[in-house]
């Protein structure tokens, strides 16, 4: 079920179905959720951008309101669900807006499908190869709980029971395998990363190591700010995401 506030969304992809919301008219922005996350948490970022853009968070297969195949996707299989889904909607191009792991996603879209791009936003990017190990993860989830609005707690806690913990662990396991580092220089894009200087799962030297590796690469730094900007500094993050939609000179 799509959460209040969002309107609902449902297309096949590849014979199953995946659930969206949607809100807001104008040029399209689509959200990607970082690990075990649905579209739920990226309704304080998305209030803000609908009066100039037309938001989508799609539910990747296995999370959310998605149904998803008995074993838990890696970062190629989300990243194929993504593809599918940006084409049955006919929303190739739009501004990617993703969070957390949902960054590697991005990134390996990029590698299979670039055509699909439009201007990219990295918030907290995942995950930090200065931090892979899965012990330093926990530690920074749990660090960075009291950082982060308090409503967010209870909106991820009951995304994460909802996928339920076995499909959580082992799509855990498979970001961490994951070497988007190596990726990253296939973004021919305009991307900005973002990062909020409270960020315990994403360390200052890798966000300006990932921003060096990005062939049109930006980095902003959110002063005292935490892990899911766009649940806990939504203001901020809608001011970046607006300033890759305003219009360009031509010429």
């Amino acid at each position: 079920m799509i959460a209040r506030g969002w309107h609902p969304e449902s297309t096949v992809v590849g014979g199953t179905p995946m659930h969206s919301g949607t809100l807001g008219r104008g040029p399209s922005v689509v959200c990607v959720p970082g690990l075990g996350c649905s579209h739920r948490y990226f309704l304080p970022l998305a209030r803000r951008l609908a009066p100039h853009a037309h938001v989508s968070a799609p539910d990747l297969p296995g999370f959310g309101a998605s149904p998803g195949p008995a074993e838990a996707l890696d970062v190629r299989g989300l990243s194929l669900a993504l593809a599918g889904w940006l084409r049955a909607t006919r929303r190739g191009g739009s501004v990617l807006v993703a969070n957390s792991a949902g960054c590697q996603v991005v990134a390996d879209l990029a590698v299979h499908s670039p055509g699909l791009l439009g201007p990219v936003v990295f918030i907290g990017p995942t995950t930090d190869p200065h931090l892979r190990a899965w012990p330093r993860q926990a530690l920074g989830l749990l660090a960075d709980v009291p950082r982060e609005h308090p409503a967010l707690a209870p909106v991820v806690g009951l995304d994460y029971l909802k996928c339920g913990p076995r499909r959580f662990l082992a799509t855990f396991r498979h970001v961490l395998r994951d070497p988007w580092e190596d990726k990253l220089p296939a973004l021919h894009t305009p991307t900005v990363v973002v990062r909020g200087t409270r960020d315990p799962l994403v360390s200052g030297k890798w966000a300006r190591e990932a921003t060096a590796l990005l062939p049109v690469g930006r980095l902003v730094e959110l002063p005292g700010k935490p892990h899911a900007l766009n649940f806990s500094a939504p203001a901020e993050t809608a001011r970046i995401v607006l300033g890759l939609l305003a219009p360009r000179p031509s010429g």
